[in-house]
């Protein structure tokens, strides 16, 4: 399998070096006071499936393993590029036995552990490693892909090589490609600019996400009297009294996390108290203190335009979709407007309709405001609808969720779950399953995080400790895989009762599992969610479009105190509102993918105001007057420092095909073997090996088109709406 261009390569190539030397020498593992212990990374785990013993890794261990990764890593790359026999496929890009690499190298075992706990599980003890070990992993990558020695070798097996599979193909263009569009073809002095350059980036992204996970921890709204809970639902004020009992306070405490701040904004008749829970939300990192991200932000954003310009390119978009499904920013800014266009219209009668009722309630003089509209939208989809979470969460004890949802699973693919408490897990909260294929055979291990908590960052993901790869003797190692949410919590009283909104975030991230449990390829680098970034969505969106079929709705939906399934009018009630402010929700996607093209099309350095930058940005998709003090780009983690810069569009990309993928399905029939037997082959399990688009067509058998995302919304078709999706 290949050595280099690996995923630790990927995940630290924005995470940037300083000058700081590498020692070449093993690392002494002991001390005297520890010499019957071993660094658990150094050796086979010796649990089931060889997963991480996170009950054995001690923080001292990290560091430990990080630098001996990078040790026993530039060893092997030190014996490629030294290599006096001409440069081959086999003996440039494989590494020659493995075997002795337990997984595939010390160091992605390390760095899949602490990376994937930095989000999950972390610590200021973590961070402070984090920032240490930022510089010293950059600068590694770096020494790789920007070694002349290395690229001409790669050079040469790209131009003169044996007949290779496509899979070996896609490696060598995917590496070549990879090490020329990391500098490789630059001059020294590009090359030392371009280490400053991703030294400086890296530690900013760091920093951001270190910012913003403590603001957000830090915020918090104190409810102490019977006025400040008026009106909020019982489900709620256990969640936010077991808040506070935690922290040692009386009364209630209502935090920034989803499970708390979202029905609070539905539910408190209390305006005073949804503005403060309002702003502190939309302005966090944005204050006088340490914690603040707006000058990191213009300088991320510069910095990746003057890396693009270095590399030839005009912009940060031009380098980045030129590896897309998108290919360039016109075809991106060509769906986001057919988007606008399509969506608008509808968009500005939902938001009249809401003030309607809010001027109905309150008085015709009613000035709605940002933190009004989750409130009185709730109180016109109960006059419209008689439907909220609260009545449907009774239905929805997470248990049964889960079960339903493996069930899932079972029903279109055949596969299997089955708890297996021996395998070692990070918190209590997470929950470990084997997951089996339909003859019986192992196919991976799932984790399951479900709650949140200090330490945890906000959001939902999906990610693996350890990637599936066929070895050179033919066996399939397969993969680690975790979904991390924050979903509502127990009480003392309650189980987990969710919200459908919470059941589409656990079927999307499922969704991006299934992806890596049935990845099949030879190489790491190409497994399961390592594709194009406007594709990787595709899957998770699309098990989404479940969560209101009744047939489904029917396996787990059952009340946790009495049994009674969900009633079929309440679940007609639910699909009826499906589309209740879609296109409004449509907008807030799109103005989300309308700023991080802002910041990425910019072909001057960034010096004005970034808050009214953003305004600007976004103008097209925003139906009411914002605050001016609000700012999302200061916790925008998702291009800032989660990967998705010039490529937040992908979301509204991959729904086009996921609604076009589901239609397929309806016409078969939504749980037909035949279809998801077909969309596991041709999707799921090709994981990066060609180009998507090759991929969705040979499942489809056509184009995709958006009319199915159109019809699904409730949008109606004009004749200048888009007949196929951009290509």
């Amino acid at each position: 399998m290949p050595l280099f261009g690996k995923k630790h390569v990927t995940l630290h190539k924005h995470w940037h070096a300083t000058k700081s030397p590498i020692k070449s020498e093993p690392i002494k593992r002991t001390t005297v006071e520890e010499k019957e212990r071993v660094n658990p990374f150094f050796e086979p785990y010796g649990t089931p499936h060889d997963t991480p013993p996170f009950d054995r890794i001690q923080l001292s261990d990290y560091k430990e393993a990080f630098l001996e990764g990078i040790r026993r890593e530039r060893e092997e790359f030190d014996k490629i590029i030294n290599n006096p026999a001409r440069p081959t496929f086999d003996n440039t890009l494989l590494s020659e036995d493995d075997d002795k690499q337990y997984y595939y190298g010390l160091l992605d075992r390390v760095s899949s552990v602490f990376f994937n706990l930095m989000s999950a599980e972390s610590n200021d003890e973590m961070e402070a490693l984090a920032q240490e070990m930022d510089p010293i992993l950059t600068k590694h990558a770096n020494d790789i892909s920007l070694n002349p020695t290395y690229f001409e070798r790669v050079k040469h097996v790209h131009r003169h090589h044996r007949i290779l599979t496509q899979e070996e193909k896609k490696l060598l263009d995917n590496t070549y490609d990879g090490l020329v569009r990391n500098g490789a073809l630059l001059d020294e002095a590009g090359k030392e600019r371009l280490r400053e350059m991703s030294e400086e980036g890296g530690l900013l992204g760091l920093q951001f996400s270190q910012n913003l996970l403590k603001e957000r921890k830090a915020f918090f709204l104190h409810l102490t009297t019977d006025a400040d809970i008026e009106g909020l639902p019982d489900t709620l004020l256990d969640a936010a009294k077991a808040e506070a009992t935690e922290r040692g306070m009386e009364g209630w405490v209502v935090t920034l996390d989803a499970p708390l701040y979202t029905p609070f904004m539905q539910y408190s008749p209390r305006r005073d108290l949804r503005e403060k829970l309002f702003m502190g939300y939309n302005t966090l990192c944005t204050h006088d203190n340490s914690e603040n991200n707006i000058e990191i932000c213009k300088r991320i954003v510069n910095l990746r335009l003057e890396t693009a310009q270095l590399l030839g390119y005009k912009t940060y978009a031009d380098y980045v979709l030129k590896k897309r499904m998108a290919s360039n920013k016109h075809n991106v800014y060509k769906l986001l407007n057919e988007l606008i266009d399509a969506y608008r219209p509808t968009a500005v009668r939902e938001m009249e309709a809401i003030e309607r009722m809010a001027r109905k309630l309150e008085g015709r003089k009613f000035v709605l405001e940002p933190w009004d509209i989750s409130y009185y939208s709730h109180k016109l989809r109960m006059e419209k609808y008689n439907i909220d979470s609260e009545m449907v969460r009774p239905y929805l004890e997470l248990n049964r969720v889960i079960e339903g949802v493996f069930s899932l699973a079972t029903r279109l693919y055949g596969i299997t779950f089955k708890e297996n408490p021996a395998i070692p897990v990070y918190h209590p909260d997470v929950k470990a399953y084997e997951v089996f294929d339909e003859d019986g055979s192992y196919l991976a291990v799932l984790y399951a995080d479900f709650h949140p908590r200090k330490g945890k960052r906000g959001g939902a993901w999906e990610t693996n400790y350890k990637e599936q790869w066929i070895d050179r003797k033919g066996v399939n190692h397969r993969p680690h895989v975790s979904i991390v949410m924050n979903l509502t919590k127990p009480t003392q009283d309650k189980p987990s009762l969710l919200t459908l909104g919470e059941v589409e975030t656990f079927l999307h991230e499922f969704g991006h599992a299934l992806h890596s449990i049935f990845a099949n390829t030879r190489f790491a680098s190409m497994s399961g969610t390592s594709v194009s970034w406007d594709f990787v969505e595709l899957p998770s969106q699309f098990m989404e479009n479940y969560s209101i079929e009744k047939d489904f709705l029917r396996t787990f939906a059952f009340h946790y105190q009495t049994g009674e399934p969900m009633p079929d009018e309440l679940i007609k009630r639910i699909v009826k509102s499906r589309n209740f402010n879609a296109a409004y929700g449509c907008l807030r996607q799109v103005s989300f993918g309308l700023l991080d093209m802002a910041y990425h099309t910019l072909k001057e350095p960034f010096t004005g105001d970034l808050l009214a930058f953003e305004k600007k940005a976004w103008k097209r998709a925003i139906l009411f007057k914002e605050r001016p003090d609000t700012c999302m780009t200061a916790q925008f983690s998702h291009i800032m420092a989660g990967g998705y810069a010039a490529g937040y569009y992908s979301y509204k990309w991959a729904e086009v095909l996921d609604a076009d993928a589901f239609a397929v399905f309806r016409r078969h029939g939504i749980f037909d073997r035949k279809t998801a037997e077909r969309f596991r082959r041709e999707v799921l399990s090709k994981g990066g090996t060609e180009h998507p688009m090759k991929l969705y067509k040979r499942f489809k058998g056509s184009d995709p088109s958006i009319k199915a995302l159109l019809r699904r919304n409730g949008i109606r078709l004009s004749s200048s709406s888009p007949k196929k999706a951009s290509k």
